[in-house]
């Protein structure tokens, strides 16, 4: 059985589905790998390390693709896929892709569909790469403000430490706090999830927010929060628009799943802001959380306040979310491979096999987007 790894070809991005760690590991289930030519370069993996490991490099996709019967990939590719291929990766599900894969004959598995239960935890793509993108948000703040995050002495005098402020606490936010206060911020956090608040806490954060009866609802089965009324958010935005005033940074983390951002920075907000403060939106591929992130750029406001709203956030962070992305896609092969067919072996009635597969047999099968 043989298992493709392209190049990726989507306007930025730089990470790759298998690494020559993950390749030694596949070859030792039994699998010939092919990797497209310079698939890991943007990581930072020359060619060589994956001959190294056993794959077989290919001139191109379509040589990779040869023969293939699973595919490992970030985003959908462009390239046809040979029918009955099963596909694996991060594939923007929606109605249209999965019409799409079904009349292609291609079994997709899209991870980002992954229930958040125990047993999942190992394969999870959206944390392994929010974690990264968490880290890289508060970097990227730190080389954008004029000063410096931790209190400085000097002989000369004193620069105050940065007051940082990170907008949601899932697994992007918490690393930002953690981040944050490792550079030495003065740092505070807001999230609408009632558990947020003692995991703000505990990593040495201080908690700002609006609380309500609403409020106690915002969490999924799954620990996604919920998308809440326009009156919450109101409310909520009145809590913080003060404290935003006051920040140097401010990190918007805030994403629900399959919706549009939710804004929780407004322009009269951005307008109260200090000269040469600075606004992280990790947000940005979902719309921003803030009014005034353009997606993909970095603006400065009339007021002097930079804006960071680049995309695809892991991938600036390309070899070590490259080196988790492809554990996870590892171990969800690992976890469903019939050892003694050496193939996979995927049960439909599997909570995580049901909540990935997009399609099966010319069919889509997803309950989000079957007719």
């Amino acid at each position: 059985m043989r298992l493709a790894v392209l190049k990726e070809r989507r306007a930025g991005e730089s990470r790759v589905a298998a690494t020559p760690e993950t390749v030694k590991k596949l070859k030792a289930m039994g699998l010939g790998v092919a990797v497209e030519a310079g698939a890991g370069l943007a990581s930072g993996i020359p060619d060589a390390e994956y001959v190294a490991a056993g794959a077989e490099m290919a001139a191109d996709a379509a040589a990779a693709l040869a023969g293939a019967n699973i595919v490992f990939a970030v985003r959908a590719p462009e390239a046809a896929l040979p029918s009955g291929t099963l596909l694996i990766g991060t594939l923007g599900a929606d109605a249209a892709a999965a019409s799409a894969f079904a009349a292609a004959g291609i079994e997709a598995c899209s991870m980002e569909l992954l229930p958040r239960i125990t047993r999942a935890q190992s394969m999870d793509v959206l944390s392994s790469q929010a974690n990264l993108a968490g880290y890289r948000a508060v970097i990227e703040a730190a080389e954008a403000f004029d000063r410096g995050f931790p209190m400085l002495m000097t002989a000369a005098g004193t620069i105050p430490a940065a007051n940082a402020f990170i907008m949601g606490a899932g697994v992007a936010g918490l690393q930002a706090i953690a981040t944050a206060r490792r550079l030495g911020g003065r740092v505070s956090a807001t999230d609408v999830r009632p558990a947020a608040k003692e995991e703000i806490k505990s990593l040495g954060a201080s908690f700002v927010g609006y609380e309500d009866e609403e409020s106690k609802a915002a969490q999924t089965a799954g620990g996604y929060a919920k998308q809440l009324s326009a009156e919450f958010y109101a409310k909520q935005a009145e809590v913080v628009a003060a404290h935003i005033a006051k920040q140097d940074i401010v990190i918007c983390t805030a994403l629900v799943q399959g919706r549009k951002a939710p804004t929780l920075v407004t322009a009269e907000m951005v307008a109260s802001m200090k000269p040469g403060s600075v606004i992280v939106d990790i947000a940005a591929d979902a719309g921003g959380n803030c009014a005034a992130t353009v997606p993909g750029e970095m603006i400065v406001t009339p007021n002097g306040v930079k804006v960071l709203g680049f995309t695809n956030w892991p991938g600036r962070i390309p070899a070590a979310a490259s080196a988790l992305y492809a554990r996870n896609l590892l171990t969800f092969l690992t976890t469903f491979w019939d050892k003694e067919a050496k193939a996979p072996k995927l049960p439909p009635e599997d909570d995580i096999v049901a909540g990935v597969t997009l399609t099966r047999g010319g069919a889509v099968v997803h309950k989000n987007f079957a007719a």
